[in-house]
């Protein structure tokens, strides 16, 4: 699969996010403050995780599926990948 730019700059936000906690904690920031942005470090994080899910799985039918009982497998692994990831 090819991941797109867009793709990519979802992780390098989420990366920049890390950074900031990890200075935050540095400057021994409030417990609050870095917990809410962990908390959006995770939902950035499920949001990417979710869009590359849906975005392979967009190729796989376009692509790789052409009888119904493939579509079905290839949605069946899907929902396994999203669920694995939370």
């Amino acid at each position: 699969m090819e991941y797109s730019s867009d793709m990519k700059n979802r992780l390098k936000r989420v990366e920049g996010q890390v950074r900031g906690v990890l200075r935050m904690m540095d400057e021994e920031k409030d417990c609050k403050e870095i917990i809410t942005q962990m908390t959006a470090i995770r939902s950035a994080l499920d949001r990417a995780t979710a869009y590359v899910v849906a975005r392979n799985l967009e190729t796989c039918l376009r692509k790789e599926a052409e009888s119904d009982e493939e579509r079905e497998e290839v949605i069946e692994e899907a929902i396994k990948m999203l669920v694995k990831s939370r």
